[in-house]
């Protein structure tokens, strides 16, 4: 953050200062966590249902923070005392992103987000001083956390926006008014939120309303309802896609054996050819949203194919590609899911389990996928029927909740896999040590922290050594 004196802060968050100098500055980050502050920060205390914020004011203290922001003063620091200091964080946040020559990319969408968050943060940091953390930042606490790590040297602010609801995107962009918007699709991810499809359009659509009429809107040009976006908003569009109109296209797509996308990038009469080192063909539209921005924002043409190249997962448990000693290869995939996401998931596991004589048995370990409402039961049995359809070769379903994956796999006729459905992590960790084989492709993927028992359990004895693909893949 920017040095702020106390009185300025005080001012921004309509608060009012208790001890301490006016004058004295905080010159250090902004944290609700006492562990993670450093000499000069400013603590945000929560009162929360198990723990109050204010009692690690000592802590605090004792890390060198400047001043606390809660609703009560402490006797440990100067305090800033407000009725709600989430929202006070907000208009904090607010405050110094006015005071701020910064560009805010703001990002939403269904499905792929925050790996589409990382790749835009990625390419802008080849441009400039730029904050993109890696994980999942996107609500009403993490989007102000994040925008609070800019400062006076920050060219470039990716912001992730989640949505839970009409109107939270609006409140987010009020926080944090963004320069650039990017959807990269509408699916029935939080359905059971929204009640439809079309209104979680209308809400994803609120990025892009923000935007102002110099700003642009980079908009998945593959998805209809993401594309028709474009008439509702001030700014100009561009669409990106494999769709004959995009504006930046993708054409010739081919995958390696590792599942990687290769395909030539279209701009009007430009072109170049662009091999990725990112698993799944979905990551070609990702990466195509991430290039629109980042051409925006002043990278060369010429530069765009290397650059693209260079892209790697940076958040935990998104499409993470790893060899074990003994053979097997593992998709982590395990972050989240919903129907869509699982299914560019099992895509990239047919992928990887290859055909003819090199082909290898596919494993899809499967959890609950949350939030879908009325679309539970079918959204489930889509993902199994898929599944089945795609040749995986032993299907397991963790927990009785998504049984349904089941009844979607049996429903494919022909299918010569296995299924079997477990109560917990712990019994699908018991399946796969015993029925798993070497040179089996394994995929882990559910609702969050719903599979995490089980991809840990696989890393455990992932290789430590040996021989590395060159992309980061082992």
């Amino acid at each position: 953050m920017i040095p702020l004196t106390l009185a300025e802060i005080a001012a921004a968050v309509d608060g009012t200062l208790h001890g301490g100098d006016p004058q004295a500055r905080v010159t250090g980050t902004v944290e609700f966590d006492s562990r993670k502050l450093a000499p000069g920060g400013l603590f945000v205390a929560f009162a929360g249902e198990k723990a109050d914020g204010h009692d690690f004011a000592p802590a605090a203290a004792t890390a060198g923070a400047a001043a606390l922001l809660g609703t009560r003063p402490v006797a440990e620091l100067p305090s800033i005392v407000v009725a709600d200091p989430l929202a006070a964080m907000a208009r904090l946040a607010r405050a110094v992103l006015d005071r701020l020559d910064t560009t805010v990319v703001a990002i939403t969408g269904s499905s792929g987000k925050t790996t589409t968050k990382d790749l835009i943060g990625g390419l802008l940091s080849g441009l400039g001083p730029t904050v993109a953390p890696p994980g999942t930042f996107n609500n009403e606490l993490g989007l102000p956390y994040t925008a609070l790590k800019a400062d006076t040297d920050t060219r470039f602010l990716v912001l992730e926006m989640g949505a839970r609801g009409i109107g939270h995107i609006k409140d987010l962009c009020e926080i944090a008014p963004p320069h650039i918007g990017v959807v990269v699709n509408v699916g029935v991810a939080h359905i059971g939120e929204f009640g439809s499809v079309e209104g979680i359009a209308l809400a994803k659509s609120e990025i892009v309303q923000a935007l102002p009429a110099a700003g642009l809107a980079v908009l998945n040009g593959d998805d209809p309802r993401v594309a028709a976006m474009a008439g509702v908003t001030a700014a100009p569009s561009v669409l990106v896609g494999q769709a004959d109109n995009a504006d930046l296209r993708a054409v010739d797509v081919e995958l390696d054996g590792r599942g990687r996308p290769s395909y030539t990038v279209v701009r009007g009469s430009e072109s170049a050819r662009v091999e990725l080192g990112l698993t799944g063909a979905h990551q070609v539209g990702n990466t195509l949203l991430a290039a629109a921005v980042a051409l925006r924002c002043g990278m060369p043409w010429a530069e765009l194919p290397a650059a693209l190249a260079r892209l790697r997962a940076v958040s935990t448990r998104r499409m993470d590609v790893f060899d074990r000693a003994d053979g097997v290869t593992v998709i982590d995939d395990s972050y989240n899911a919903n129907p869509a996401s699982t299914a560019a998931a099992l895509r990239a596991l047919r992928t990887l389990g290859g055909a003819g004589q090199d082909e290898r048995r596919t494993v899809a370990v499967l959890g609950y996928h949350a939030e879908l409402g009325p679309a539970e039961r079918d959204g489930h049995a889509e993902v199994g029927a898929l599944a089945a359809t795609l040749g995986v070769g032993l299907l397991i379903v963790v927990g009785e909740s998504a049984a349904p994956i089941l009844d979607g796999a049996a429903s494919v006729r022909h299918w010569e896999g296995e299924s079997v459905l477990v109560s917990d992590q712990a019994a699908a960790i018991g399946v796969l040590r015993e029925r798993l084989r070497s040179a089996d492709v394994v995929l882990v993927k559910g609702s969050r922290y719903r599979t995490w028992d089980v991809v840990d359990a696989l890393r455990e004895t992932r290789a430590l050594a040996g021989a590395s693909d060159g992309d980061g893949h082992r």
